[in-house]
């Protein structure tokens, strides 16, 4: 596959504030810890203050590696294989070893993305957030080459949003896991997926790369009994090699860390107030918010149970249940329950600083703007902001695709442009004919000058009459033009009709391809490879989308 790149902006699907924080407005200054920059990284690590218990995260993640570790086969001494093992698999978690191992010395840091427990992964930006991660960490240790760099991928195991994580879409067909479901979604049981496993694997064919994910797929959701556990198994086994660390923080000893966070934001209601503020600076700088913080930010969370905290009468009470504390019996659940105290998506980052020697957070653009919306509350807190990397996007096109644009005299780039806009232009640059009346209405400008002047020498009061006439004729004008543009596009019916194929085929459902498409099937038509040419093409401090296109017909 060749990779070319174009400017975010030229996607027209990013967000004013996503495209004005690649531009380093300055505006947005107060809101960040530093710009997203090999010299920001060089002034943060120099100034980084690391929280993060680093003993505990280790152990905590040996712990949550240990199904993973029991069922592939170790490397002996010898570094030979013994009979049945495969080398690739070995090698997989060896590498996740030794970056487990790394994250106690000192010098190393963690490049931290995150995303909800979608089932096969879900859609495409899945992929992308991850190797962004590999990619910035390998970028990083090359140029501070006396520091480690681990990427991590932080599971949402204790979203509670089933609806959103239940299916994916593969090929344009939905793929859905029907249950019914509450409380957190790592700990959802995976007893009765198979038949949303049957329909993906159906899709995938029966070539040797379709096998291969099939088996991956039926052994991460059927040999695992928890949402979460597959998760891993899944994502270890497509990036494992690579060093990927993959955390579970739904974790007493992780909240043990957290503990004073907890207290203070449910009982001093600290960070609605800081969040509060900086969201109506935000607002006051042109800058469209993301999320709004709620007075307590945590939810109380058992199995079967994810339900907020709010403040009632005097008492602490889990909405929807009989459950309810006084302050000394919250302080004293907090204590000796952290792991019951589930943080919502404004407090979940302060949570993944604490524990994690983090030094960049990588997102989507939705979640750079909430990002946006919480520096002032971490320095409340006295935690380091990370620097936010805007997750690397990509267009993939085929050849078969490429070649049929080519023949409309369009390439990739043109394609996302608004439809409308993309046919008018398409007509009037192949038309036969003259669509465009600019010269025309110039002449008739010209004419009515002549008329205003005439009329105003009569009577200066008809010069306003003269103009309500011009602005009623230069609108009539512009509805001319449009109808004969709309008329001449029946002439180019059939190219226009291949072009809005073709769009729809890249921008599935009038949005980015990777918004919704399952990387299945690409992962069936290129194996391993696929996520090899993402690494070796990305480049996660460029800032440009990128476009993979196959670079012949195979």
């Amino acid at each position: 596959m060749k990779a070319s790149y174009i400017e975010y902006s030229e996607t027209n699907s990013f967000s004013p504030a996503v495209i004005s924080y690649l531009e380093g407005n300055e505006k947005l200054k107060p809101f960040i810890s530093e710009q997203p920059t090999l010299e920001g990284f060089s002034n943060l690590l120099q100034n980084k203050q690391v929280l993060a218990n680093r003993s505990k995260l280790v152990s905590v993640l040996k712990s949550q590696y240990s199904s993973i570790l029991n069922r592939i086969p170790q490397v002996q001494n010898s570094g030979n294989f013994s009979e049945n093992e495969s080398p690739n698999s070995s090698s997989y978690f060896e590498k996740v070893e030794e970056n487990i191992s790394l994250l106690e010395d000192e010098n190393t840091f963690t490049v931290t993305t995150g995303h909800q427990l979608n089932i096969f992964t879900g859609p495409l930006y899945f992929i992308f957030k991850i190797v962004t991660a590999i990619k910035l960490a390998s970028d990083l240790k090359n140029k501070f080459p006396d520091k480690n760099f681990v990427p991590v991928y932080w599971m949402a195991t204790e979203d509670h949003d089933f609806a959103e994580i239940n299916h994916t879409f593969i090929a344009g067909k939905k793929i859905s896991w029907n249950k019914d479901a509450a409380g957190a979604t790592g700990r959802l049981n995976t007893n009765d997926i198979l038949n949303a496993i049957k329909e993906y694997t159906s899709v995938l064919g029966i070539s040797e790369n379709a096998q291969e994910l099939s088996k991956l797929i039926e052994t991460a959701y059927t040999e695992h009994s928890n949402l979460a556990d597959a998760t891993r198994y899944l994502v270890n086994n497509l990036f494992g090699q690579y060093g990927l660390i993959v955390i579970d923080a739904d974790s007493a000893e992780l909240k043990s860390e957290f503990v004073k966070y907890i207290e203070e934001d449910i009982i001093d209601q600290s960070s609605f107030k800081n969040i509060t503020a900086q969201t109506e600076k935000l607002s006051e700088a042109g800058i469209e918010t993301q999320v709004n913080p709620r007075e307590i930010n945590f939810f109380y969370l058992r199995d079967e149970l994810r339900e907020r905290i709010v403040f009632e009468g005097g008492n602490y009470q889990v909405l929807n249940t009989e459950i309810s504390f006084s302050e000394s019996e919250l302080k004293a659940e907090i204590q000796n329950h952290p792991e019951r105290f589930s943080p919502n998506v404004v407090m979940r980052p302060l949570y993944q600083e604490v524990i994690l020697p983090n030094i960049a957070y990588i997102g989507g653009g939705a979640e750079i703007v909430y990002w946006l919306q919480l520096k002032q509350n971490f320095d409340h807190y006295q935690v380091d902001f990370p620097i936010l990397i805007l997750r690397n996007s990509a267009l993939i096109s085929t050849y078969s695709l490429d070649s049929k644009l080519r023949k409309q005299d369009l390439i990739l780039k043109d394609i996302f442009r608004d439809e409308d806009l993309l046919e008018k232009e398409w007509v009037i640059k192949h038309s036969q004919h003259t669509l465009n009346l600019k010269d025309e209405w110039q002449e008739l400008k010209c004419i009515f000058e002549k008329i205003k002047l005439r009329a105003h020498k009569i009577d200066v009061t008809l010069s306003p009459s003269t103009e309500a006439v011009k602005v009623r004729l230069e609108k009539a004008i512009s509805n001319l033009e449009k109808k004969m543009i709309k008329a001449d596009k029946r002439n180019y019916s059939d190219s226009l009709n291949q072009i809005r194929n073709i769009k729809a085929k890249l921008f599935p459902k009038g949005g980015l391809q990777e918004r919704s498409e399952n990387f299945g099937l690409l992962y069936v038509k290129y194996g391993q490879k696929f996520i090899e040419t993402l690494l070796e093409t990305f480049k996660p401090l460029d800032f440009k989308f990128t476009i993979l296109q196959d670079d012949q017909s195979a």
